[in-house]
């Protein structure tokens, strides 16, 4: 009896699991039914009255920072000289990241997998203070008289490793395909978001690409709140306005727009605040920042600044990598800078803008990488003079005797601009700890005496002060040795 109830068992299982698969096949009957009309091929081929799977895919290229380029480019081209498009994506999110455009038509016949849906954004900034939503996965439906396209948009997703922005496109005239692809490269070049911004580099979340840029509002600093020895500016501006003004009259005499500025001195004297005022008077140019880690961009800092010049880079604090080994070689990074500023070529309408603190140490590699930089500029520690005019900038507004300005003046020989500026905010603060009325002369030697105390030496420093040697400190590694590190 056991043995011939076993085979009906086995029997009975086998009908149950064939009534299970019917059922699993009926649900994905019903589910391709209610989605007749919205699956993938059948929806491109429509679009395109032939078969998508027979058409040779197109593809380009481009670095993650130019995703809202290639979105705007695409936007402008289908929207131009009588063209239309519609545009669609898909549901689910494999899609993001996992398949080409050849791979999702190979599937979409067979699995029936891609079904049509929402179209997939990302919010980028374009500006100090607007972001632009830019497809990051969809399909462009686009028409150009008797020609049909179909272009896939997708943007970086580092979830996927997709560090890339991608284009891809098919389309029956395989020379339409590649009139579109030259269009986009053509309004990219033509309407770029980043020229005339001011933009620093800050690392990169997509391996080769540069990552997102940090865009930044263009200084408006007047003349008279740049205090230098006489001379000084105009020599400054010479190099890097003046050559701008004049760049039609240097074109035709021959000679080179390419241009490199040293700016070097000790820290706290004015060489940022001059680059800020630089960047003020040349509003039509693109700036590109790079300091610190940054500085390893160079090469696609350059590449920028050629597509987009006018333009200018501004690399601060070159002492840092004037000793790099982040490659084999001695002073190899800087090097790279150097070569980079060369191979622009003469007639490249581009500054190369460089801040150092320590000169010294920059000097042995620009004299074996000669003619990058034709002009070096020391800012130095302000005279009696420019400490007179540093004082009134700051505290112009206290209403103070000239008397208490010179006092002040006397006082404060060697000392920055940060200096001065830190000076007069403390003594603001104190006379509102105060609170008995405006600021005071007394107020301010108070300031004075403290900043100038043993006990903010080290302040001091951090406002870019020299240091001096202290009788009450014992000499050696206990005393002001270990001080004079922190200018190292």
């Amino acid at each position: 009896m056991d043995d011939a109830a076993q085979p009906a068992g086995r029997a009975d299982l086998e009908r149950v699991g064939d009534l299970f698969q019917e059922f699993l096949e009926a649900v994905a009957r019903r589910g391709r039914g209610e989605d007749q009309g919205r699956e993938l091929t059948a929806r491109l081929r429509e679009h395109l009255g032939s078969e998508p799977g027979g058409t040779p895919v197109l593809k380009a290229t481009y670095p993650a920072y130019d995703h809202p380029n290639v979105h705007r480019a695409l936007e402008r081209w289908f929207t131009t000289d009588g063209r239309t498009h519609e545009l669609i994506g898909l549901t689910g999110a494999a899609h993001r990241g996992m398949y080409t455009l050849s791979e999702m038509l190979e599937s979409a016949d067979r699995y029936d997998k891609f079904v049509v849906g929402a179209v997939d954004y990302a919010y980028l900034p374009v500006s100090p203070d607007e972001e632009l939503a830019c497809v990051s996965f969809g399909f462009y439906l686009g028409t150009d008289g008797a020609d049909r396209y179909v272009v896939l948009l997708r943007g970086p997703n580092d979830e996927y490793g997709s560090e890339k922005v991608q284009v891809e496109v098919i389309a029956p005239a395989r020379d339409a395909a590649r009139r579109l692809l030259g269009g986009i490269d053509a309004l990219i070049r033509a309407d770029n978001i980043y020229r005339g911004q001011v933009l620093s580099f800050e690392g990169s979340d997509f391996g080769d690409g540069l990552g997102p840029f940090r865009f930044h509002r263009r200084p408006g600093l007047d003349r008279d709140r740049i205090v230098l020895p006489p001379g000084l500016l105009e020599r400054v501006e010479r190099q890097v306005v003046g050559v701008a003004r004049h760049r039609d009259r240097l074109r035709s005499a021959g000679q080179h727009l390419r241009r490199g500025l040293l700016l070097y001195g000790p820290p706290g004297t004015g060489k940022t605040h001059t680059v800020r005022y630089l960047l003020s008077h040349l509003p039509d140019f693109t700036v590109v920042l790079l300091a610190g880690s940054g500085i390893d961009r160079i090469g696609s800092a350059c590449a920028l600044a050629r597509m987009l010049q006018p333009a200018l880079v501004v690399l601060e604090d070159c002492d840092l990598i004037a000793e790099s080994r982040d490659y084999p070689g001695e002073h190899s990074l800087l090097f790279e800078v150097l070569n980079e500023m060369d191979g622009l070529g003469d007639d490249a309408d581009v500054t190369f803008l460089l801040t150092t603190n320590r000169a010294d140490l920059l000097e042995p590699a620009l004299a074996q990488r000669p003619g990058r930089v034709d002009l070096a500029v020391e800012i130095p520690l302000p005279d009696a003079a420019g400490r007179r005019a540093l004082f009134s900038l700051y505290g112009g507004g206290l209403g103070l005797a000239p008397e208490a300005a010179g006092e002040i003046v006397a006082r404060t020989e060697g000392t920055t601009a940060s200096f001065m500026k830190e000076l007069v905010r403390r003594a603001v603060l104190i006379g509102a700890e105060r609170a008995a009325g405006p600021t005071s002369p007394d107020d301010l030697r108070t300031a004075a005496d403290e900043l100038l105390s043993d006990r903010d030496l080290l302040t001091r420093r951090l406002l870019g002060v020299p240091g001096e040697e202290d009788p009450e400190e014992p000499e050696g590694p206990e005393g002001m040795e270990d001080m004079e590190d922190l200018d190292e």
